[in-house]
């Protein structure tokens, strides 16, 4: 591999919005890109699931634009049909509408439509986990659980930190200390995400969103309402401490108990109502503690950079700008 050649290359682990939209800005600056992500697609928790016939998003459910930057890559997800505005705000927990003028966006086909959008074109290799990475002779090497082995001059870890931060000192690279601590600074809350579906609609008010924004629930999601199942189809998010407190508890455990909190905000036995209900469990959900800035720069000869939604900015614009960001570092 020429001097050249190894300037121009990059290994992407993750295949976030944050790692895509990295290795998109990349590509088209001419450079070779990978990505590897352990999951069966792309998106992360911009991610859809079928169950028993419902369409789900159980991770993220919207997201709003405040960046030009980023109101620019979202007209062109528009524009493609990648993504569709769905409303201007949500009720509140007690039921009442609570729109205050700024569109919150949904995927087109749920969530995972605009990853999946992001992706074309990409050298993304699925189902892909990767378990050590090395440093020598200026370039990264990483191995994958499959045995597949990559070679690249410039690594970006796009991923949840503490894995990102177990991956980059699984091989002989001796992460710096400084970097460590800010990396070991970052943390997270987990969340619970029931996705329920049921014999008949029921009341989730208009335009399909409970935004409670407490414990031991945080959201409740009618599916159907936001245009994406043909099924009545609901999911529940638990608060950041209720997850965190039975984060480990059976799954017919958690299922009851949510299933009969949603029941007291929606005034209905859901219980009565289930078909079949489905779990996630999500470790790394809500950033508490991020790291100021939009990426961050391990090492320079050869490069490593960490970016995702725990990086400046929270959620799906956050993750968006920080993948943008490392991209433009390493574009020079």
């Amino acid at each position: 591999m020429s001097e050249s050649q190894k300037a121009r290359t990059c290994l992407v682990v993750g295949a976030g919005i944050s790692g895509l939209l990295a290795a998109g800005a990349l590509k088209q600056g001419g450079w070779g890109v990978t990505v590897l992500d352990k999951g069966r697609g792309v998106g992360g928790r911009m991610a859809t699931r079928r169950v028993g016939g419902g369409t789900f998003d159980h991770g993220a459910q919207f997201f709003t634009v405040r960046d030009d930057r980023f109101s620019e890559l979202v007209e062109g997800w528009l524009d493609a049909g990648a993504t569709a505005e769905w409303s201007r705000g949500f009720a509140d927990a007690d039921g009442n509408p609570n729109e205050d003028g700024h569109p919150r966006y949904r995927g087109a086909r749920g969530m995972t439509s605009i990853p999946k959008y992001v992706a074309g074109g990409l050298d993304v290799r699925t189902g892909e986990r990767a378990v050590r990475v090395d440093a020598s002779a200026g370039s990264w090497k990483v191995t994958c659980e499959s045995g597949l082995r990559l070679e690249a001059s410039d690594l970006l870890l796009a991923m949840p930190v503490p894995q990102a931060l177990e991956l980059a000192t699984s091989g002989d690279y001796g992460l710096p200390t400084s970097v460590r601590q800010q990396l070991e600074a970052v943390s997270y809350g987990p969340c619970l995400a029931l996705m329920v579906l049921l014999d008949a609609p029921v009341g989730v008010p208009g335009p399909g969103g409970l935004q409670i924004k407490g414990e031991p629930l945080d959201w409740i999601g009618d599916n159907q309402r936001k245009g994406i199942s043909d099924l009545p189809a609901i999911t529940i998010h638990a608060g950041p401490e209720w997850s965190s407190a039975h984060f480990e508890d059976d799954e017919a455990d958690v299922q009851r108990h949510l299933i009969s909190f949603a029941s007291d905000y929606l005034g209905t036995a859901l219980s009565t109502r289930v078909i079949e209900y489905s779990l996630a469990r999500w470790r790394y959900s809500w950033v508490t503690d991020a790291h100021p800035e939009p990426f961050l720069a391990a090492s320079e000869e050869p490069t490593l950079l960490f970016c995702g939604d725990a990086f400046g900015q929270p959620k799906v614009e956050g993750a968006a700008l920080s993948g943008l960001a490392a991209a433009d570092y390493l574009l020079g």
